[in-house]
């Protein structure tokens, strides 16, 4: 009989804590406080996390909330409750309580392991609706007749894996909702691990590697980019509670990090710190990885140059896997604003808007052992997603020749202006060609006689001459004149994010046509 420990993504790290205990596994910096965590330390804490769920009844299956900041029992929660049978479900601590509410009743959750510092509302939830397991993390404000969880994680025995069903789900996550509720996507534990051993086959990190992750673990940037393969492979990382771009350089240097990642908006907040860039000592640092929203060509270029390392482009969505592209595997360089090539297991096709395989250009369809079942409980939305076993992902791609994609947009980004396609990324990626830009957004709004056509909100670096007259003269001698933005908003703030530290592209859609109306030529 198979070990069931083999089938079950919580125990991802155990045999690298097996030949190493005394490694580092994790160094904690919430709380401004230096916590050390070794994988033996770890691996012990989640075997008590799996024993104190079972000792309060869960049971295979059972859905609990999983609300916490980045800390290290973040990682005890979610991944101790795996080794249980039982699936967290980690939400975005910045929701809202009528959304959290919703995902909560959606999952049919049964327990909620809450740091209410993170969000009070998830306390006021679970006690409204008495649900079983109740256990807080770092404080009790909100939280009478709660447990406190590592009390209960040190005082459970270690509990053994129970045997998991083909189909059974490690985690359970939530999409940002965008467009309306958010929708509930379930992945299982044989998925899961298909990713990780395909990624550490084909490109095994090297021994020592060490990242350092501000972005929230609750999002798929952080745990595939540094948090399943890190440790699956006996590197470590460094956990920083939240991104500012000072402490950050200043942690890379003193912990002497191999390997950084988030998403574009971070890394553009980096470069902004010319004086720690030139005084750090950062040589340790050999990659940047970019990725989780569309990334600017002129922002890799500008990461090489001042960061002097390899810039690596990722893709990936919940959904998918999470990671259908990476760099070919006989070495070639992947060109500036790819994304990479196929990977070498799974299967992935461009779709054009009139349905065909097109070799080049169109809507990015993927199948692989990782991708989703479907969303939960929308059966309609998993008939417009789900076609013959693949997964239409919504993102717009070219291939070239050698076969690099090159991600072009979200299918509903692009929009088409005087019977014109207009990408948003490829007038963005035109204005940040201009040495006065920062960043900028570049969405569609309602005009006279296009239909639609474009506006942006500019981000201009300080002391920047360049006003709205001259960076639309710039777009218009150095692009096509349909995709020239209309009307340009300057600010010197950035712009304004997501509780994923995405760019908010709804809500400065919003912002601009409330500000500039109805365009026209």
């Amino acid at each position: 009989m198979s070990d069931p420990r083999t089938t079950n993504l919580g125990y991802w790290m155990s045999e690298a804590a097996a030949r190493d205990p005394d490694a580092v596994a994790i160094i904690d910096l919430f709380g401004e406080q230096e916590r050390v965590v070794t994988y033996g330390e770890l691996e012990a804490r989640l075997d008590r996390v799996a024993g104190a769920l079972l000792a309060a009844g869960l049971q295979t299956g059972d859905r609990v909330i999983l609300s916490c900041g980045n800390r290290v029992e973040f990682v005890e929660a979610m991944f101790g409750a795996m080794r249980a049978g039982v699936v967290p479900v980690p939400v975005n601590t910045r929701q809202g309580a009528a959304v959290l509410d919703y995902i909560a009743e959606n999952c049919g959750a049964v327990g909620a392991i809450a740091e209410p510092a993170a969000n009070a509302h998830i306390p006021e939830i679970a006690n409204a609706r008495n649900l079983k397991l109740k256990l807080a993390i770092g404080g009790d404000a909100g939280t009478a007749g709660w447990d406190d969880f590592a009390t209960a994680r040190d005082a459970a025995e270690p509990a053994a894996p129970p045997a998991l069903p083909d189909d059974a789900l490690c985690f359970l996550s939530y999409t940002s909702g965008s467009t309306g509720r958010p929708k509930g996507v379930p992945l299982t534990h044989a998925g899961q691990i298909w990713w990780l051993r395909c990624f550490l086959e084909n490109w095994p990190p090297a021994p020592g590697t060490r990242n350092l992750v501000a972005v929230p673990l609750y999002h798929k940037n952080a745990m595939a980019g540094a948090v399943k393969p890190r440790l699956a492979s006996g590197g470590s990382f460094v956990l920083m509670p939240e991104f500012k771009a000072r402490p950050f350089l200043e942690a890379a240097a003193k912990y002497k990090v191999t390997g950084i990642g988030g998403v574009p908006t971070v890394f553009t907040l980096l470069l902004e710190e010319t004086d720690l860039l030139e005084s750090l000592d950062l040589s340790s640092l050999q990659v940047a990885v970019v990725g989780s929203a569309p990334v600017h060509e002129q922002l890799e270029q500008d990461m090489a140059d001042k960061l002097g390392v390899e810039v690596m482009q990722s893709y990936g969505l919940t959904e998918g896997g999470p990671v259908m592209l990476g760099p070919p595997l006989d070495g070639r360089p992947i060109p500036r604003g790819s994304a990479g090539v196929a990977w070498p297991e799974g299967e992935v096709k461009l779709v054009n808007s009139a349905g065909e395989d097109d070799p080049h250009d169109g809507e990015l369809w993927v199948k692989n052992p990782g991708v989703a079942p479907g969303y939960l409980d929308l059966p309609e939305v998993n008939k417009q997603r789900y076609v013959d076993g693949w997964l239409r992902t919504g993102d717009l791609f070219h291939c070239d020749d050698d076969g690099f994609y090159f991600f072009r947009g979200r299918v509903d980004d692009m929009f088409n202006c005087g019977g014109e396609n207009v990408y948003p990324k490829e007038v963005e990626n035109l204005l940040l060609s201009h040495p006065d830009v920062v960043d900028a957004c570049v969405v569609a709004l309602e005009h006279r006689s296009k239909g639609q056509a474009p506006a942006a909100l500019v981000v201009l670096r300080e002391g920047a001459t360049a006003d709205e007259a001259a960076l639309k003269t710039f777009t218009l001698q150095n692009g096509p004149a349909y995709a020239h933005p209309r009307r340009l908003l300057l600010s010197d703030e950035p712009l304004p994010l997501t509780g994923a530290r995405k760019v908010d592209r709804s809500g400065i859609a919003r912002a601009l046509a409330d500000k500039l109306g109805v365009l026209g030529d």
